[in-house]
């Protein structure tokens, strides 16, 4: 039995290693990170309900993938709101910086 990981879910590739002089690409790369990464939780946590529903139903009768759905559409989401709760702490340090 192979166990393979939550693909797609990571900071991985997420920015380039370039030297860029201009911030607004920096801004950018973020701002696609984040929101390539709110797609992607929120895909499990749909495939994660319909897993339910079909559980639910009838539908589907095996628990254990209803479950590992539900387990990595929570484990998702809980790397995203970690990575959100650190990019704001970083915020908050860059602005209690003095110039």
């Amino acid at each position: 039995m192979e166990i393979k990981g939550i693909s797609g879910v990571g900071i991985s590739g997420a920015f380039s290693l370039e030297k860029t002089t201009d911030s607004e690409s920096v801004v950018d790369g973020a701002g696609k990170f984040f929101k390539e990464l709110v797609g992607k939780v929120n895909d499990l946590t749909q495939k994660s309900d319909q897993a339910i529903q079909g559980l639910a139903t009838g539908e589907n009768r095996n628990l254990h993938e209803t479950m590992i759905a539900v387990e990595k559409a929570s484990l998702s989401f809980q790397f995203m709101s970690q990575v959100r709760n650190k990019a704001l702490e970083a915020y908050q340090e860059v602005m209690r910086m003095s110039v």
